[in-house]
């Protein structure tokens, strides 16, 4: 009997190396990129609950995301980072914003929603400025404080070198893309480059929690100057990055949970279908488990004097800011190497909005939009614990 349990404890302990904080998400139907069903969307929960029981949105109004996602999770654990589209058109967040509170009104925010993203990148596509993202965000916290929500974590998410001290004013927690991929890293070096970024935005950011909200690699495509994409290179990034992210007890959302045959290629490199974990037939890329921390050694941390903050560098260009550019709510990426993006968007509405004061001391690191995902690192321990048990 106590063999039977210590068998079963440990494949469960090494199952639990398979789970991520959460993942991106787009639950446009994976081949045709048709709008979700519920159906489709409990299809797409049910593969992915073996790796994570959270997901982020980008917009909550695109193809009507937000109430098939909203309704597939009722009576689950599942939890959800709704997103906020964003532009240079001011409808397209207010149509967001409406559907966000009508949504609201509907399903237990409380119980399934792990925070609420405004914009996604807009600044880093000059669309928006950063003080024009911070009163958005403000905007919208004090719409969801208005109705009993205003515990809800409320951020933007933006590449690094555009997270600035306006910005952060505003947000609860400092939500940051890093893609060593989009900078040409090859991928010896793509592990000491994101943590890199993330110990910058660290520094600026104070007493407020960073979280990674995209970070991943391509498994095929073209290669983006020394980035090479591979399945071997995007396994070999996953583990580096999410045992050294675990270690130091960093949150992250994983870009992404699919491979998503209906997105277009318009970018220089050709990867924009190939970030999946899964395939666009929901089966795993990798067996099991997908990473294994026991061997892995972390990289050094920088000294103080080798790093820069993002708001003293210089602004790199649009290809090299460590991620992909995304123009829509589709999270297509269309960068080129001449570091320009496509503006997919109608005449843009760029009309200035003051700037709230805020106190930017307001220590946020006490929560997490993703503490209710199982840390892989804790829930092995624990099921390595029991084993342990099982055998006295």
């Amino acid at each position: 009997m106590k063999l039977s349990l210590t068998l079963a404890t440990l494949a469960t302990a090494a199952a639990a190396a398979n789970l991520f904080n959460g993942f991106s998400y787009n639950p446009k139907q994976l081949k045709t990129g048709a709008c979700p069903t519920v159906d489709t969307v409990r299809d797409d929960l049910s593969v992915l609950s073996k790796y994570t029981n959270q997901v982020r949105l980008y917009s909550v109004n695109d193809c009507n995301q937000g109430e098939p996602v909203l309704r597939a999770m009722e009576n689950t654990d599942w939890k959800v980072q709704l997103g906020m589209w964003v532009s240079d058109v001011e409808s397209v967040y207010q149509a967001d914003k409406t559907e966000l509170l009508r949504l609201a009104g509907v399903f237990d925010f409380k119980k399934h929603v792990s925070a609420v993203i405004v914009g996604n990148e807009a600044i880093y596509r000059k669309e928006q400025t950063s003080a024009q993202i911070a009163a958005k965000v403000r905007d919208t916290k004090a719409a969801l404080t208005k109705i009993g929500l205003g515990d809800i974590p409320v951020t933007a998410s933006e590449t690094w070198p555009y997270y600035d001290p306006t910005l952060i004013a505003a947000v609860d927690y400092v939500n940051v893309h890093a893609f060593p991929f989009w900078e040409g890293t090859p991928i010896e070096g793509a592990q000491d480059k994101v943590f890199e970024h993330i110990y910058n935005i660290q520094k600026l950011a104070g007493t407020k929690k960073v979280v990674v909200g995209e970070t991943g690699w391509p498994d095929a495509g073209g290669n983006f100057d020394a980035s090479v994409p591979s399945l071997a290179n995007e396994q070999r990034y996953m583990k580096e990055f999410i045992c050294r992210a675990n270690l130091e007890k960093i949150d992250y959302i994983w870009f992404s949970a699919f491979d998503e045959a209906w997105k277009p290629v318009t970018n220089a490199s050709d990867v924009e279908t190939h970030w999946g974990v899964l395939k666009g037939d929901k089966s795993p890329k990798f067996s099991s488990p997908m990473y294994d921390c026991k061997d892995f050694v972390p990289g050094s941390k920088p000294s103080s004097s080798a790093s820069s903050s993002p708001s003293s560098s210089s602004s790199p260009s649009a290809s090299k800011t460590g991620s992909k550019t995304s123009t829509t709510p589709n999270g297509h990426s269309s960068t080129d190497k001449s570091g320009k993006s496509s503006d997919t968007d109608s005449d843009s509405d760029k009309s200035s909005e003051s700037q709230e004061k805020s106190d930017s001391s307001k220590n946020s690191a006490a929560w997490s939009p993703v503490s209710s995902s199982l840390s892989a690192v804790s829930v092995a321990a624990s099921m390595a614990a029991l084993a342990l048990a099982a055998l006295i």
